[in-house]
């Protein structure tokens, strides 16, 4: 079970694919299965063109894996992986030559 413990979207800036890019959606994710769980930080650059634009392009998809072992999901290793989830991002985002901007949030976080 794949579940999103944690996104919001930002402005950002890079370019991908010839495309530049304006926002990026930020996530935390945790898959379960078999009794062991996976987290996972990820980042998608998209477009943005526009106030309602929030189609959001997986071409510019970048993801780093925070933990996997055995278990289930933990609210205490979660806080955990949230408190570093900007840091984390940001070098992924160093990375590939982009930026996102933690201080414009385009809409409210959302948590699962």
């Amino acid at each position: 079970m794949n579940v999103n413990v944690y996104e919001r979207y930002y402005e950002a800036e890079g370019t991908f694919n010839g495309r530049a890019r304006h926002a990026a959606l930020v996530m935390l994710t945790a898959d379960s299965a078999e009794g062991n769980i996976t987290y996972e930080a990820a980042v998608s650059f998209f477009p943005h063109d526009d106030e309602e634009d929030f189609a959001v392009s997986y071409d510019a998809y970048f993801a780093k894996t925070l933990f996997s072992g055995k278990g289930r999901r933990s609210k205490k290793r979660e806080s955990a992986l949230l408190e570093e989830l900007q840091s984390t991002i940001d070098e992924i985002a160093e990375e590939q030559k982009a930026t996102v901007f933690w201080e414009k949030p385009l809409r409210e976080e959302r948590r699962g």
